[in-house]
C-alpha cells in the first residue's frame, strides 16, 4: 500500500482551461506549502487553453521541478483532466484541485499526516467558503474513522479531496469522461462506498473554495431539469448497487432529495427561478420520489422539506409555491445579551429565534406534541416536530474575515416553549439561548492574526439559519489578545458585500 521511497507522497491534480489569472492564488499557495517541493507534486492538465494559460504553465513548470504539465485537446468539461492528472501522477495520494481555488499553507503536510495516522485511503480537510456552500457539520470536528452511518460524509461530494492512489487503482475509481452533471458525485459516493477507512481533518482550513464573481465555473451554467435529474438516477443506481434496502440506503438516497429536490423548490430560490423552469424541476423531481425512494427517505426529513417532498410527490406546484412565498420571510432574530472579554478568553451570551414577517415561526402544542404552523395543505402528522425538538440548537461561529475560516465555538443552549402574544391558546415558539466561551489562544490552533466576526447559527425544524452578531474583534498577531473593533468598522465587510450585490444586479 506504500508508494516507493522516491515518489512524492502527494500529487495534486488540476484540471485548467483558459484560467487566466485566476489561476495565480492557487499557484502561489502551492508555491508556500510546507510540505517540502521533493515530497509532492502539482500536475496540471492544461484541456486544450486557448488563452495564455498553457505558456504559463510551461513557464511554472520549467522554474519548479515539483510542477508538470500535461496539455491535451479540448474536453470541455473537468472530467478526462482530471484522469489525465490521475494516470501522470506519482504521488501515493491524489488531490483534486480547481484551478482557481488555493490551499492554505500547511495543508498537504497536515493531510498526509493525517492519512498515515489513520492509514485513510480517503481523508476530508476542512474547507472554506468563498461565495459557495461547504460543508458544515461534517467540519464541527476531527473524525478519525468517518463512516457513511456514523458522520454526514454524504454532504461532502465535491472531488476536493485526498485519495490513495492505489485505492483508486485497485477499484478502478475514475471521472466519467462523457460531458454530463454529478460526475463528482459519482467518483466520491463509490469511493465512500469502497473506502476501507475516511477520515475528516476539521482543525485546520486546508482547502478554499471559491464561486467567481464572473460565473466561471463549469457548475454555475444552465441546468437542464431532465438530463440533470436522468444524471442523478444514475447516481442513485451506484448507492443501490453498494446498499441494502433499509435505514443506510435511505439516509443515503435523503440526501439527493434534500439537496438536490427540495432545496430546489423552497423559498427565495424557488421564487427568483423562472415558473417554467421550477416546474420542469418539481415535475422530474416528483417522478424520482414515486418511483426510487421508500418511505422512510422523506420521513427522515424536518416537517418543512417534508412537507415539500410532499407537494412535490403530488406534483401540486400551487401548492409548493404559496409555501415558498411564506417560507421567503424566514429570518432568524438574535441578539447578544451580554459579552465579556478576559485577556483572550471572550465570553458571549445570545438569544435568538426564527421568525417569518417579522412575527414568530409558531407551533401549536397540544397534550405535549408540537405541531408546527405551514401553509401547506399536507396530512398534519408531516407536521409534528416533538421528536426534532431535542435536536434545535444554536451555535455561534467564529469567522476570520481575511481568510474566511469558520469555527464552532463551545456554548452551553438550552431552549424554552414561549408563547406568541395574540396568537392564541396553545400556541408557542422556541426560544434558544446560548453561552459561548472561546480562548482566542487556542482559536484555530493560535493563528488568530486578523479580524474575527462572530454569527449566531439557529437550527431547527428544518432551517438553519445565520444572523451576523454586532460584535467584531481584531488580534494584531497570533496569539495576542483580541481587541472588540467599533461598530462602524466592523461593518465595512457588510458595506462590500453590498456594493458586490449592487454591481452584479446592474451587470443583469
Amino acid at each position: 500500500m506504500t508508494a516507493s521511497t522516491n515518489a512524492p507522497k502527494v500529487s495534486v491534480v488540476v484540471p485548467a482551461y483558459n484560467s487566466g489569472p485566476h489561476i495565480e492564488r492557487l499557484v502561489a499557495s502551492l508555491l508556500r506549502q510546507s510540505l517540502p517541493p521533493g515530497e509532492f507534486e502539482a500536475v496540471f492538465v492544461d484541456d486544450g487553453s486557448t488563452d495564455s494559460t498553457g505558456a504559463r504553465l510551461d513557464e511554472l513548470a520549467a522554474a519548479h521541478p515539483h510542477i508538470r504539465v500535461v496539455h491535451i485537446e479540448n474536453s470541455g468539461w473537468p472530467s478526462r483532466p482530471r484522469n489525465v492528472g490521475v494516470a501522470n501522477a506519482r504521488g501515493e495520494y491524489v488531490f483534486f484541485s480547481d484551478d482557481d481555488d488555493w490551499f492554505g499553507d500547511e495543508a498537504l503536510e497536515r493531510l498526509y499526516a493525517y492519512a498515515v495516522e489513520n492509514d485513510a485511503d480517503i481523508v476530508i480537510g476542512k474547507m472554506a467558503g468563498h461565495g459557495r456552500s461547504v460543508p458544515r457539520e461534517l467540519f464541527r470536528k476531527d473524525r478519525p474513522n468517518a463512516t457513511l452511518d456514523n458522520a454526514p460524509l454524504i454532504d461532502s461530494l465535491t472531488a476536493h479531496k485526498l485519495f490513495r492512489r492505489s485505492f483508486l487503482n485497485e477499484h478502478e475509481i475514475r471521472f466519467v469522461e462523457e460531458k454530463r452533471r454529478l460526475e463528482d458525485h459519482l467518483f466520491v459516493v463509490r469511493a465512500f462506498l469502497l473506502s476501507r477507512r475516511t477520515s475528516v481533518l476539521s482543525n485546520y482550513v486546508c482547502y478554499h473554495h471559491i464561486r467567481r464573481e464572473d460565473a466561471g465555473n463549469v457548475t454555475a451554467q444552465g441546468l437542464d431539469p431532465a438530463g440533470y435529474y436522468a444524471n442523478l438516477r444514475d447516481v442513485l443506481d451506484v448507492v443501490d448497487a453498494h446498499t441494502e434496502p433499509g435505514p443506510l440506503r435511505d439516509k443515503l438516497h435523503r440526501r439527493w432529495l434534500r439537496n438536490e429536490m427540495v432545496s430546489r423548490l423552497r423559498g427565495k430560490r424557488f421564487l427568483k427561478e423562472p415558473a417554467d423552469w421550477v416546474e420542469q424541476v418539481a415535475l422530474e423531481s416528483g417522478k424520482i420520489i414515486r418511483e426510487r425512494f421508500a418511505p422512510g427517505v422523506a420521513a427522515g426529513l424536518p416537517p418543512l422539506q417534508r412537507a415539500i417532498t410532499a407537494l412535490t410527490a403530488q406534483d401540486r406546484i400551487a401548492g409548493l409555491r404559496k409555501l415558498a412565498e411564506w417560507e421567503a420571510g424566514v429570518r432568524v432574530q438574535a441578539r447578544v445579551e451580554g459579552h465579556q472579554l478576559d485577556g483572550t478568553a471572550l465570553t458571549v451570551t445570545v438569544t435568538a429565534h426564527l421568525a417569518s414577517g417579522g412575527k414568530p415561526v409558531t407551533l401549536t402544542l397540544t397534550d405535549g406534541r408540537y405541531q408546527i404552523d405551514l401553509p401547506a395543505d399536507v396530512d398534519p402528522d408531516l407536521l409534528d416536530v416533538t421528536a426534532r425538538r431535542p435536536m434545535a440548537r444554536l451555535d455561534v461561529v467564529a469567522r476570520r474575515k481575511e481568510g474566511g475560516e469558520e469555527f464552532f465555538l463551545p456554548v452551553e443552549h438550552r431552549v424554552v416553549d414561549e408563547p406568541v402574544p395574540g396568537a392564541g391558546p396553545g400556541r408557542v415558539h422556541f426560544v434558544h439561548h446560548a453561552v459561548a466561551r472561546v480562548d482566542f489562544a487556542t482559536l484555530n490552533s493560535g493563528r488568530t492574526e486578523g479580524t474575527w466576526l462572530l454569527k449566531a447559527r439557529l437550527t431547527e425544524n428544518g432551517w438553519t439559519e445565520d444572523a451576523r452578531l454586532p460584535l467584531t474583534f481584531r488580534c494584531a498577531a497570533d496569539g495576542a489578545a483580541p481587541v472588540r473593533v467599533a461598530a462602524a468598522e466592523g461593518t465595512s465587510g457588510l458595506r462590500t458585500r453590498l456594493r458586490r450585490v449592487a454591481k452584479r444586479l446592474l451587470g443583469r
